[in-house]
């Protein structure tokens, strides 16, 4: 296996890690303002410095990661719940109504990115993580929709589908017990990218105001309190954003090792 798959899987081991043992540890509670000791750089006392407020970043990072995750995790099982259904509804019934129905509605999803779904969600119910969710899971769906449907169409032309049809099966079974395990590996490879884009899309709402809201830490809110900082401080900016460099490089990597690894066209030989 490509040495690029285990950089990604340890780089996201890493966050995840990081993620878990901020539910019972940090180093500096980030409620607590220390003003004497803010814009502290990396030191034996604040690993990675302060910010503004005198926050350990290392403590922000960690309870960010936690954020992040969640709410990229949640948006991508939104979209693989209701996306994957519908697309192997629209293969199922390919050529009909029902089809071009699920289809044009997910264009109808596209052309609205998921910044402006969540724009007009936060309009109405006011920004919070969960909204962020709502909208990242919304625009997750065609996506999965998509790649699902283009999947499993080839799939129906096949033999032991035919044979599935001989068998009295019909086509809500066939696509439950043939054509959606046939498919999870590609499912599963197109999560690890989506969660990748959902990692950034929660920190693009969170620098503009429509994530997570204080006291929630986010990598995207720090970002944008240390914008006005980076000539003084620049380690504020510095280490959230090479933290969301090396979240979206590792779920990367770590989507392409599992691709070259579960598609069979493209396994290299191990031996």
């Amino acid at each position: 296996m490509k040495l690029s798959f285990y950089i990604g899987a340890a780089l996201t081991a890493l966050f995840l890690a990081l993620a878990a043992l901020s539910f019972v540890w940090t180093p500096y509670d980030i409620q607590s303002l220390d003003i004497p000791n803010k814009l502290q750089r990396p030191n034996v006392s604040y690993l990675l410095g302060t910010d503004q407020f005198g926050r350990d970043i290392l403590s922000m990072i960690m309870m960010g990661a936690r954020t992040s995750i969640a709410v990229a995790l949640l948006a991508v099982g939104i979209g693989i719940a209701v996306g994957v259904p519908l697309g192997l509804l629209a293969a199922a019934r390919r050529g009909t109504w029902l089809d071009e129905v699920i289809m044009r509605g997910n264009d109808l999803v596209f052309a609205f990115p998921s910044l402006v779904i969540a724009i007009l969600i936060t309009a109405v119910y006011g920004a919070s993580a969960t909204n962020a969710i709502i909208a990242i899971g919304i625009f997750n769906i065609p996506v999965f929709a998509r790649l699902s449907r283009g999947a499993a169409l080839p799939l129906w032309e096949r033999d032991f589908i035919l044979a599935a049809r001989v068998a009295g099966k019909g086509p809500a079974r066939i696509s439950a017990e043939h054509i959606l395990p046939n498919i999870t590996n590609l499912m599963i490879v197109q999560g690890t990218i989506q969660f990748s884009l959902g990692i950034l899309a929660e920190a693009a709402l969170s620098y503009i105001g429509l994530g997570a809201q204080p006291p929630t830490a986010s990598w995207g809110r720090m970002l944008a309190d240390a914008q006005t900082l980076t000539a003084i401080a620049p380690h504020t900016a510095l280490i959230p954003g090479c933290t969301i460099i090396a979240m979206v490089l590792g779920l990367n990597l770590l989507g392409d090792g599992l691709r070259d690894w579960l598609d069979p066209r493209l396994r290299v030989d191990r031996a």
